[in-house]
Parts: structure tokens; sequence; C-alpha cells
């Protein structure tokens, strides 16, 4: 692969269709988000992202947009050109038929079904293709894509809302509310940046959540997730209200009666006795998750960082304390070394009203190459 361009305005227009591509994310799982901008002539000819659920792509937006003006231009495009017909015609085939002359991509596609095959369809149609230009922030924006080609895992982002000492109910169980206004408007905001949402059915009995996107001129939330081994999710359940797609994963041994409009899923246990994590997001990635929020509870929160699977905190934290007496928002997960720890990096902190939001990542995304790949 040749050396990224060092042209400035190369990344310009990159941070651009990267900026469009996040459009995308939470609305067009399977496939990737992905921006598109075409340029010529130092003027922007047209641009696309991909469309909810999962099509027209970026590409094919972009050019409709353009029109003739596509001719002569610089295609700039956050994922490599498909190459392959799925529902849609290969989008490299599409750049090339409009005439651009040049394309800069940030990143190969590692689906096995284009995996090089687009950048050699269009250098053998004698654009000039040149990678590897922004591919890192490429790769951190599409993580969740590459986690489930390449791992068969969505990308797990946990979120906390607690107080400053990390509780997340009183002994009592009063959870409602924490944190004030501001941060659950983010929060909600960041719902919509995911492709499901999941809790364990404490919470789901306990605070009945709908677990949608609530707010004005919002797109709702995707899939509604609860871990319920036992199949306890009661059919006057907020999650069974048909809002939203719901899935219940139990056990083998949970009764077989299911709540109308939930598509309930087996998964095996783990070792603790509860759902095994892994087997839980394999089978969300069976349904093409690639990007999964998981909200609560506290036992939610230890299995998945118990076993290593959480690729993101959001943690959101008021200003007060409850005290040693009310509810973990972690609860104890059987940690014994300190190097067995999940470590995370500090990403980002801000203020919301009163309280604040800070988020982690294991920093793992520059290696997605090292992911996989993994059987789908």
């Amino acid at each position: 692969m040749a050396p990224p361009s060092d042209n400035p305005d190369d990344a310009r227009w990159m941070r651009a269709a990267l900026s469009l591509a996040r459009r995308g994310l939470g609305r067009v799982a399977p496939n990737p988000a992905v921006g598109c901008v075409l340029v010529r002539d130092g003027r922007v000819v047209g641009r696309g992202w991909t469309q909810p659920g999962g099509r027209p792509h970026a590409e094919t937006e972009a050019l409709a947009r353009a029109g003739a003006a596509a001719r002569g231009a610089t295609a700039y495009v956050t994922l490599e050109p498909c190459s392959h017909h799925g529902e849609t015609g290969p989008c490299a085939d599409a750049l090339i038929e409009a005439g651009i002359t040049r394309a800069v991509v940030a990143m190969p596609d590692p689906d096995v079904r284009v995996s090089g095959r687009g950048f050699e369809r269009m250098r053998s149609a004698g654009i000039s293709v040149e990678t590897g230009i922004l591919e890192d922030e490429a790769a951190r924006l599409n993580a969740g894509f590459l986690s489930h080609r390449l791992r068969g895992r969505p990308i797990v982002t946990l979120k906390l809302a607690t107080t400053l000492d990390s509780k997340i109910a009183t002994a009592a169980g009063e959870s409602q509310w924490i944190t004030g206004p501001e941060a659950r408007a983010d929060a909600h905001l960041l719902r919509m940046t995911h492709d499901a949402v999941l809790v364990g059915i404490g919470t789901a009995l306990a605070d009945d959540p709908a677990l949608t996107c609530r707010l004005p001129g919002v797109p709702g939330a995707g899939w509604r997730v609860v871990l319920d081994s036992m199949g306890r999710l009661p059919p006057d359940a907020a999650l069974c209200d048909g809002a939203r797609p719901t899935v219940q994963l139990v056990s083998s041994d949970a009764p077989e009666d299911t709540p109308s409009g939930v598509e309930r899923i087996v998964v095996a246990r783990g070792q603790g006795g509860g759902l095994d994590p892994e087997a839980c997001l394999a089978a969300l990635a069976g349904k093409g998750i690639t990007r999964l929020m998981a909200e609560g509870g506290g036992a939610v929160a230890a299995s998945f960082l118990r076993e290593g699977l959480v690729d993101r905190i959001v943690w959101y934290r008021a200003a007060f304390a409850m005290g040693g007496d009310g509810r973990d928002g972690i609860a104890p997960f059987g940690l014994v070394r300190l190097s067995d720890a999940q470590r995370f990096l500090p990403i980002a902190s801000r203020a919301l009203g009163r309280d604040r939001v800070e988020v982690f990542e294991t920093g793992d995304y520059a290696a997605w190459r090292d992911w996989g790949p993994a059987a789908l």
C-alpha cells in the first residue's frame, strides 16, 4: 500500500466525509456508516452518506447529487467502495462509470466480498487511488462494523449514570433521577448512535424502561435487548409495546412463554451461571447488530467488564455522594489481580448542567487488522 498523501486538502475533505459518515451511526447496520465527498477544481460537487437500512450507499448518493459534474472529480470516501452485487450494484463501478479520475480512501473494507477488490477495479479502470488518509479516525468511527466482520461481535459501549461514589440507587431502590435533564438528553443522543440498547432483567423489572430515544425530531433508537435468563419479562412491560423491535436473550431452561412482540433467542450460560456474555454478543451479531449500548444495571456492567468485552465507557456522574449503603453501579465480579483488569484511556470529559460525562476507550481501534477474521 502506498503511503498516505501529505496533501492538506486531502485530509480536509476526508474529515468532511467522516463528518457525513457519522450521520449513519445507529441506523445502517449491518452495513458500515460511510461518507463520500466529490471535489472538482477545489469545489464540492456532490456529497452523500449511507442511508437508513444501509442503502443507498454513500457513493451513489454523492454521485446522484453531482450528476455530470462528477466527471473529472476526486472522490473522498471513508471506506473502500464495494465491489460486489447485493441489493445495489458495486459502488466501485458507479464511480468508474461517473468518470472520476482520483479516489482518496481512508481504509480498506475487511468484508471478504470486498477486501481490496474495490481498489483493484478502480485502478484497472485508470483511476488514481490513494489509501490510508485518516485511517485511524475512520476505523474508530466504523469500529462496530469492523468488530462485527472480524471479531464476530458488536462493539460494546457501557453507559453508567452514577453518583460521585459510583452508586446507581439508594438502599431502598430509588434511582430516578440521579443525573439531571442535560445528562439524560445526552444519553438519549448516545442511544441514537447505537444499533441496540441492552439492559438486564433486574433493571427491566425495577424501572420498566422503554429504551427509546425520546427527543423531539430525533430518530428512534433501534433494537432493544434484555438479558433475561429465566424469561421473567412480563407481557405488559414497556419493552413489549411494539414501538421498537425487542430481543429477549434467555437460557435453554427458561419457560417457553414469550411475550407478544418480542423475539426470543436462546444462548448458553457462562461459568458463573448467568448468560454467557460472549454468546450474547455473538447472538446479537447474528441479528446484524454492530454497535451495542449496555445501560444496566450493575450485574450487566460487571459481566461484560469481567470478560474484557467493553470497548467504551460513557460515564455520567452527578455531583453528590450517596454513601456505602447505596447500590453499586458495577457489581462485584471477582477480580483478584490488578493485571487482570481491563484498562481504558481517557478520551473526553465535559460538563452537562450540574453533572459531568467522561468517556473512556480501550484504544484498540487502530489495531483492527489483528481482530480477525471471524466467521459469522
